[in-house]
């Protein structure tokens, strides 16, 4: 199988920190960074397209998070919520050869990238010139969760975690399977759950996204973590191991987003079509539930659908009534993916919003 080169205006070079080994895209230019966080089951190379299409005067720069892509495999503690991934990129950027120390940085992060930058400006507003959700987790984190203010559907978290990460899939990403004769396998998920059908890229493009997606390290440190059984319905609470753990609500919550200071402008920007994260996401188990595809559901009242873009709508409501700046974009028929799926019309915006607030 060939796969396309890298674009000839972008370079990719391994960076070490004290804290890890990180594989690094970038535009071939100087100027602000922009700094761009890829989901779950992908790799920085899911924004090549943007980081070679952004603007003069701004410098792209896309990690593979640790145990994706070419970046170190090293293990995830999930109990810090996401902060094993936030303090990555805090040391990343703070490397001499990527040239972003003592400058604020414009932070783009796609679904569990958007917790990890909502992690970061926590952490360090101060650092953060703006802040770009792109099809965010919820800051209440995926799964066991029941209204817009977070209140988990039981105490100890069931419903989210390693655990609730189809096992069929997990398995095919063991054997490194690049069909698609499966609903399971990473090929037909990404194109019926990244995308909204019929949507797809092109045949190269597609290989060369599941070749990212297969480099991914599987096991109960990284991707999806380990489970923990639970009493609760559907019997599954999070562990304190890997990726899917880490996301957990028990172990990340975000929504003191709303009380940092300084405030960076936020764009949150979606697609009207997703189906990973919404309030009635195909990946959510309580929302699997009421379709009946989930056996045992106890019913809405103990364990409705997650309002994921509820939750993240409350939390930049609170931003605003603190004086934050946060506008909200949503792409008619756009899947879980705009900057892929409608490329001219996220990078409008994007750039957009980039300069307004440069």
């Amino acid at each position: 199988m060939t796969l396309p080169p890298l674009h000839p205006g972008l370079t990719a070079k391994t960076h070490t920190t004290e804290r890890l080994s990180t594989h690094v895209l970038a535009n071939d230019r100087e100027g602000v960074p922009v700094v761009f966080i890829h989901g779950n089951c992908s790799t920085g190379r899911f924004f090549e397209d943007v980081l070679v299409a952004l603007p003069e005067g701004f410098r792209g720069i896309a990690p593979d998070l640790r145990g994706y892509g070419d970046s170190e495999a090293r293990g995830v503690d999930a109990t810090r919520g996401l902060r094993d991934y936030s303090e990555d990129l805090h040391a990343l950027l703070h490397h001499p050869e990527l040239g972003a120390k003592g400058a604020k940085v414009h932070l783009v992060g796609w679904s569990v990238g958007g917790g990890v930058v909502m992690q970061y400006a926590i952490d360090h507003p101060e650092e953060v010139a703006s802040l770009t959700l792109i099809a965010p987790l919820s800051p209440y984190g995926f799964g066991g969760t029941k209204d817009t203010s977070g209140t988990p559907c039981f105490d100890d978290f069931a419903g989210s975690g390693g655990g609730t990460a189809n096992p069929d899939f997990v398995k095919r990403l063991l054997a490194g399977d690049r069909s698609d004769e499966a609903d399971t396998s990473p090929r037909k998920v990404m194109n019926q759950y990244y995308f909204k059908p019929p949507f797809r890229v092109s045949p190269e493009k597609e290989d060369l996204f599941v070749s990212e997606i297969l480099k991914m390290k599987v096991g109960d440190g990284n991707y999806p973590g380990e489970p923990t059984e639970s009493k609760n319905w559907p019997n599954v609470a999070p562990g304190q191991h890997g990726m899917n753990n880490a996301f957990a609500p028990k172990h990340y919550n975000a929504s003191r987003f709303a009380e940092v200071n300084p405030q960076p402008p936020v764009l949150w920007i979606r697609g009207s079509e997703d189906q990973i994260v919404s309030d009635h996401s195909l990946f959510d188990l309580g929302f699997l539930g009421k379709l009946g595809a989930v056996p045992g559901w106890p019913g809405e009242e103990i364990v409705p659908p997650q309002p994921m873009v509820g939750q993240t709508r409350a939390v930049l409501d609170a931003y605003r009534a603190r004086g934050g700046s946060a506008r909200e974009e949503v792409l008619p028929g756009v899947g879980h993916s705009p900057h892929i799926e409608a490329p001219a019309a996220f990078l409008q915006i994007f750039t957009t919003f980039l300069k307004e607030v440069q």
